[in-house]
């Protein structure tokens, strides 16, 4: 028997089991969808319900106002004629009149409060509308990774010929997409699917604020819920600029990674990211603006994740023969020439650029940062 002989997993099986995650996170995304379509049906019966209460005080308005204007002529009559009337048709006429103010004023606080809450849920259902729309194209874009794994992903083995190498990669692959769909499941579930909840609740709130504390508590009561509805929507935005930038396929490269580096940015408020585009700024075959996207955004993710940089540098240059890629860091660096076991991150985008028949380089020293080049040649 040979000497570190392992025993491996076919490309088929690991395939499988690409398959059996991708479809698990797919799961995930549509119960988060149906859970907002179902609170998107109940929001929409409660509007429709404070609609029709809304019509029916404003009948109830317009009667009582006929009753005050009848009400007051009488009191009119009554004072201008004081004499006439007896002291218990006087009283009767101010305490009718006085009644009738009362109920008009009472209509109109409820007309009030039901306003308020109807905006509130029309702004709820725009937010849960653009939260199924991204949970759609998520959706969407796992379906493509889908028949991808289904289909052009059979000829992945090819590229490998010894069974060490087939092993390695495929365990990483299925780690790595194990990781991203806990990641997912986990960002989803910890941030707009929990805001969602709150929101719920909260807004079950408001009413009751506004008869126990009154207008300006019941105010302060529902900015709250509009900065956790704006927080929802920024968490749904920043996951799906994580998986795939929809902008990439329709404006391109270059303003995709703009947005998308600030959006980093943001998110990480303690690292300055600068991006600068020295070339052309024009479109490129769908192959080359994903590849050179992803490879941006790996180095990206481990100046921040592992290098703990606290500055990063992308200068973007595309010619009509060639584009160029550099990115620097200030973070820990490391030493290329040391290989670590199991770290399959340089490998990965080495295989990412052979395939657009490129080069890349990795130049970096401990406490100097690290610097990735990358220059992929544009074939008509």
């Amino acid at each position: 028997m040979r000497m570190n002989q392992l025993k491996v997993k076919s490309i088929d099986e690991i395939r499988e089991e690409m398959i059996d995650t991708v479809t698990c996170s797919k799961s995930d995304i549509f119960r988060i969808s149906e859970q907002c379509r179902q609170e998107y049906e109940n929001s929409k019966n409660e509007l429709m319900n404070i609609k029709q209460r809304m019509s029916k005080l404003h009948e109830e308005g317009d009667q009582l106002e006929n009753e005050l204007r009848q009400a007051r002529a009488k009191l009119s009559e009554v004072s201008m004629s004081f004499k006439n009337y007896s002291e218990e048709q006087v009283r009767e006429a101010y305490e009718n009149a006085h009644q009738h103010q009362m109920d008009l004023s009472i209509n109109w606080q409820y007309k009030k409060q039901l306003l308020e809450k109807r905006n509130e849920l029309e702004a709820r259902l725009v937010k849960l509308v653009e939260t199924i729309e991204r949970a759609d194209q998520l959706i969407s874009q796992i379906s493509v990774v889908m028949n991808y794994l289904q289909s052009d992903l059979k000829e992945f083995g090819e590229a490998y010929e010894t069974a060490k190498a087939k092993q390695d990669l495929g365990l990483k692959i299925i780690e790595a997409q194990e990781e991203e769909r806990r990641r997912l499941s986990r960002e989803i579930h910890d941030g707009p699917a929990q805001m969602l909840a709150n929101v719920i609740v909260r807004s079950d709130l408001v009413e009751r604020v506004f008869r126990e504390k009154g207008p300006d508590e019941t105010f302060l009561e529902i900015k709250s819920l509009k900065k956790m509805v704006r927080s929802a929507l920024y968490e749904v935005r920043r996951i799906i600029y994580d998986l795939r930038p929809m902008a990439l396929d329709d404006l391109g490269l270059v303003p995709t990674l703009r947005k998308y580096l600030q959006t980093i940015e943001e998110y990480h408020n303690h690292s300055k990211i600068m991006f600068v585009n020295i070339g052309l700024e024009k479109r490129l075959p769908t192959k080359y603006e994903v590849s050179l996207f992803r490879l941006i955004q790996e180095s990206v993710q481990n100046a921040l994740k592992h290098a703990n940089a606290s500055e990063i540098k992308v200068r973007l240059e595309i010619t009509n023969s060639a584009v160029s890629v550099v990115i620097q860091d200030n973070g820990v660096g490391f030493d290329p020439n040391q290989k670590k076991p199991g770290s399959f991150g340089m490998i990965g985008m080495r295989e990412r650029v052979d395939l657009l028949n490129g080069e890349i380089t990795f130049s970096s020293r401990i406490g100097k940062g690290t610097s990735v080049n990358i220059f992929v040649p544009l074939t008509n």
